[in-house]
């Protein structure tokens, strides 16, 4: 392999590491920043996440959910599997951000619709958060995982620090493995 390849490559696989923390960073600062933001607005909290769409820091919110889509439309696992269930939670997120929740104060018909939608959205890319972090990410070809993939499988059981984790942000293995020398196609191997 020459050098320019292996360049070439591993621009590859940062780019693909680093849509995996950009979803987990994503992930963990969200709630952090709306309910700092929110405090410093106005001294109260909110119910819901969902109901920061209602706030000062309803460009945060809506931005930061299309973000994740994005992100997660952008994102190839290591199959097929991997893909549909990316994009399905990136339309999800997408929803989720569009189709706001149910406002408390007198809400329409449409509203209420509108709601409904946001719900269904937010269930479905939970769920999907859900199968990625409980399902593909503890995934592995070897019988006998090494003791890094076994705390990383640990850490998968929550959402950002999931995405930071298969991102490699952290408990990444302590020596390159060869396998990480390309992006993952399909049928390749899970770490």
């Amino acid at each position: 392999m020459s050098p320019v390849t292996a360049s070439a490559q591993d621009t590859l696989v940062h780019s693909y590491l680093f849509l995996r923390r950009a979803i987990g960073l994503i992930g963990i600062a969200l709630p952090v920043v709306l309910i700092v933001g929110k405090l410093l607005v106005d001294g109260d909290l909110l119910d819901s996440i969902s109901g920061y769409y209602y706030s000062d820091l309803r460009d945060v919110y809506v931005g930061s959910m299309c973000a994740i889509g994005v992100f997660l439309l952008s994102y190839r696992g290591y199959g097929p599997t991997d893909d549909i269930i990316g994009n399905i939670a990136a339309f999800a997120a997408i929803g989720v951000a569009l189709f706001p929740t149910t406002p408390d104060d007198h809400p329409t018909r449409t509203d209420q619709i509108i709601g409904g939608l946001h719900i269904t959205f937010a269930a479905v890319f939970f769920l999907m958060l859900a199968f990625f972090c409980l399902v593909l990410f503890p995934k592995t070809d070897k019988a006998h995982p090494t003791q890094r993939k076994i705390q990383r499988n640990r850490a998968y059981l929550a959402y950002g620090v999931a995405w930071l984790t298969k991102g490699e942000a952290i408990l990444r293995d302590l020596s390159p493995a060869p396998e990480r020398m390309s992006p993952p196609a399909t049928g390749a191997t899970q770490t």
